[in-house]
């Protein structure tokens, strides 16, 4: 894979990132999402890759542009062809009430490597590279706690859990107080919450609850360039998902493991802050119409790690924030 595709990836989740915070607060998560998405398929025009959305905004009735199996990029027939998954603005609940934690995100891999999720829930649990190996989704939640907190070394007083503000996650949240450890709450954006267990400096050690199965897969792609485990087991909530997962070949029994979600030995994975959280600093809108944008970028061919800081000159390019 070109080892420029990341940095690009950076480009498309920054002009998304720049569109939607100017949201930031206003009550209108749909506004937010959608100026996400306008940005970013503009930039997703600029890539040379030959790609096709395979975890986008939903079907070609659903969404207008990063529908699934939209074709992306410039690249020729020649060129090596990749699996997309988007998602433009991961909280977008966070960004209309202005909270923390929202995030742009693309992930990138050879056709193929990325598993078609369906839009319904998923189970999950996740942990950064020194935990990795210690989990079982299917083991107690206690037990899980345990095990993290033996591997790295703490107390499970100290270890903290994130886990998404949801009424589903009522018995879920008794256990890990009962168990002991810390939790997090979170309004949305779960990808941000599986990614910052690879980064001590975050302060969370492990992700568990339900929430989307595409973010899992994403989720995956980035926990598998840093090192780190997903766990996930599909939960469809209606009938109707139930049918869309057997329709996808998806197997409702089966637990999925990071290297199910996200297969391969090449991954390109970017994420701008759109809001602040711990991880990634949100946008900053300056004087003399300037911004500032705070990107992870990672590249698993070589396992480099990049945080990337930049001002913008909107005048320059007004079309990061149309």
């Amino acid at each position: 894979m070109d080892r420029n595709l990341p940095v690009n990836l950076g480009r498309v989740t920054e002009a998304a990132a720049l569109a939607s915070a100017k949201f930031l607060g206003r009550g209108d998560k749909n506004k937010a999402d959608q100026a996400a998405v306008d940005a970013m398929r503009r930039m997703f025009d600029t890539v040379d890759i030959d790609g096709t959305v395979v975890i986008g905004e939903g079907e070609l009735d659903e969404a207008p542009m990063l529908y699934i199996g939209e074709e992306i990029g410039t690249a020729g027939p020649d060129d090596l062809k990749v699996d997309i998954a988007v998602d433009p603005l991961d909280g977008t609940i966070s960004v209309a009430n202005g909270l923390p934690n929202a995030i742009s995100v693309v992930a990138v891999a050879p056709r193929g490597c990325l598993l078609h999720a369906p839009d319904t829930y998923m189970k999950k649990i996740a942990v950064g590279p020194r935990a990795r190996g210690v989990i079982d989704i299917h083991s107690p939640v206690k037990t899980n706690i345990i095990n993290v907190a033996k591997a790295l070394k703490k107390d499970v007083s100290d270890v903290t859990v994130v886990v998404i503000d949801r009424p589903r996650h009522v018995e879920l949240v008794r256990e890990i107080r009962e168990a002991g450890a810390r939790i997090k709450m979170i309004s949305d954006g779960d990808v941000l919450g599986a990614i910052s267990t690879c980064f001590e400096y975050t302060g969370v050690d492990m992700l568990m609850g339900i929430g989307g199965a595409p973010e899992g897969v994403i989720a995956a792609a980035a926990l598998k360039c840093i090192g780190g485990e997903l766990q996930g087991q599909l939960m469809p909530a209606t009938e109707e998902q139930r049918r869309r997962c057997i329709e996808m070949g998806s197997d409702i029994d089966r637990v999925y493991h990071t290297d199910d979600l996200a297969k391969g030995e090449q991954m390109a994975f970017a994420a701008t802050g759109v809001s602040y959280g711990e991880l990634l600093q949100g946008v900053k809108y300056m004087e003399n119409n300037t911004a500032t944008t705070h990107t992870l970028v990672l590249r698993m061919e070589t396992g480099t790690i990049r945080f990337i800081e930049s001002i913008h000159q909107l005048d320059k390019k007004p079309e990061y924030a149309k």
